[in-house]
């Protein structure tokens, strides 16, 4: 009969050696001592704002706003008419829909070009300050929080300032 089929009596004929291993008999074996390992936080956003790149990607989302927005509201106008829209309406508000979302694939693709260079340089400036600074771990605050991953953290263990200090373009 095997132990493996019964995973439970597996379990009890283990459990005098874990007893043993708790109490400390049998032989001593030395454990390395690990340092503690130091976790830091960095505003994420506030660091992405800062790169000197971000009002490219600023002005790529002013220009879709203004745009897409615009369409919309005319979108909005025809479908508010309901059954009583004309045919022709009908008509422009199928090639508004194509206009707007062929618009809104065109500045997602925008966007993604302009912000893909900013966050590996945010990435590398991350990385580079928490090295440097001799964090093993750093989180995004915001993330940290929203998540309640972390409910306190001392001022101390915030990057953000030296990561913007360290932004390359």
């Amino acid at each position: 009969m095997s132990h493996a089929n019964f995973p439970f009596m597996k379990a009890k004929l283990l459990a005098p050696i874990a007893v043993v291993a708790a109490l400390g008999f049998g032989t001593l074996v030395p454990h390395a001592q690990t340092a503690p390992q130091k976790v830091g936080f960095v505003d994420v956003q506030k660091v992405l704002q800062a790169h000197p790149k971000n009002a490219s990607v600023k002005a790529i989302q002013d220009k879709a706003s203004a745009e897409l927005n615009g369409l919309d509201k005319q979108i909005k106008a025809i479908q508010a008419k309901g059954t009583a829209a004309t045919a022709a309406e009908k008509d422009q508000l199928t090639q508004l829909t194509t206009t707007i979302q062929a618009k809104a694939k065109d500045y997602d693709a925008q966007l993604s070009k302009a912000v893909a260079p900013i966050e590996t340089a945010v990435d590398a400036a991350v990385a580079s300050t928490a090295k440097a600074q001799g964090f093993s771990i750093v989180m995004d605050r915001a993330q940290a929080a929203t998540n309640g991953l972390v409910v306190y953290a001392d001022q101390s263990t915030d990057i953000t300032d030296a990561v913007v200090k360290n932004l390359k373009p």
